[in-house]
């Protein structure tokens, strides 16, 4: 073609030196409808402060046992709770930071957003048996 510089043997054929070949956002996701990895991961921090504040904060017990939390065996049920629970979310916090932590998991979007929803599930685990424990302790 007059007026375009052909392309050096380096580059596919039929294209020309100053162009720039298709780039993908995500590697291996073409045609395929994804999300940032950073919703997921917001979830995950949103649902870990509640499941914080639920269990270490007070918000557990003033919830099921009240605002003067006066019965014992109320409390202590809600901190048994507040232990059994904190099992999955040790899981849950262990997927969330591995999955961006480890930097084959990182590059990989569908491994990232697997364990990301993992986390999330924990998160959401932890939280319903801290919300089941709660329940069963009330007086």
């Amino acid at each position: 073609m007059p007026g375009r510089i052909a392309a050096f043997e380096g580059f596919p054929s039929g294209q020309w030196r100053g162009t720039v070949p298709r780039v993908q956002a995500y590697h291996g996701r073409q045609n395929r409808w994804s999300i940032s990895p950073a919703i997921p991961t917001i979830a995950n921090v949103a649902l870990a402060t509640l499941w914080a504040f639920s269990a270490f904060g007070g918000w557990a017990s003033t919830a099921f046992c009240g605002e003067n939390a006066v019965a014992r065996d109320c409390t202590e049920g809600v901190g048994l709770a507040a232990a059994i629970s904190a099992v999955p979310a040790a899981i849950a916090a262990a997927l969330a930071l591995g999955s961006w932590l480890a930097p084959a998991t990182r590059r990989d979007p569908n491994r990232l957003d697997g364990l990301l929803a993992f986390a999330a599930a924990g998160w959401l685990l932890a939280e319903a048996i801290l919300f089941v424990g709660g329940y069963l302790a009330q007086p």
